[in-house]
């Protein structure tokens, strides 16, 4: 046994095996798709790829709670008006429009996840020769799905048809989208197939 010259023992440090950090997978890094949309877009802006931003829902605040100026508090506030969709840009010349939605359904997509009044945006966005979809993320994947195809299941639910998107009809109308490291979310390369 070894000891210190005040007499205490020596006692060697037992090494702890270190934890292995998590691995990162794409089901469980626990990032929301508007996280992940959010990088998508940053990283084709500081990339001179495209100028794609979300879109702020406009507020009225009603009541702020003031004890200093670097702790105000929003205390009431109210939508001013419906927002349309949540993101719009431009990419090579052409205006781009988008709605991103998730949900944790197994068999289908849907469409109460929609309002009335950005069906009638997508309609207008498509009117006037913009590019048009929306990111779905459902089953496990990321899907882009034209606006086109949207207004169809739209109005097939109107006119007392299905409420939502099945598995087989996303797979079928729509685009599974690459994803990746720096652009999480690849939407770009399913516009550059379709569009040019």
């Amino acid at each position: 046994m070894f000891r210190y010259p005040n007499g205490k023992p020596y006692e060697p440090k037992v090494e702890q095996k270190k934890k292995q950090p998590p691995s990162i997978t794409y089901s469980n890094r626990g990032m929301s798709l508007e996280d992940d949309l959010n990088e998508t877009n940053k990283y084709y802006l500081e990339n001179q790829v495209a100028v794609i931003h979300k879109k702020p829902t406009p507020v009225q605040i009603v009541n702020v709670d003031y004890p200093r100026r670097s702790a105000a508090v929003i205390k009431e506030a109210y939508f001013k008006q419906s927002s349309t969709t949540d993101y719009n840009g431009i990419y090579r010349g052409k205006y781009i429009d988008f709605e991103a939605k998730e949900t944790k359904n197994k068999t289908s997509f849907p469409l109460q996840n929609f309002h009335d009044h950005q069906i009638e945006h997508m309609k207008n966005v498509l009117f006037q020769d913009g590019i048009c979809f929306v990111i779905l993320s459902a089953f496990n994947q990321f899907y882009y799905l034209d606006s086109k195809h949207l207004l169809t299941f739209w109005d097939r639910q109107l006119n007392g048809g299905r409420k939502s998107i099945t598995i087989d009809e996303l797979n079928e109308s729509g685009h599974i989208i690459p994803t990746g490291y720096q652009a999480r979310i690849d939407y770009i390369k399913i516009i550059d197939k379709l569009y040019f």
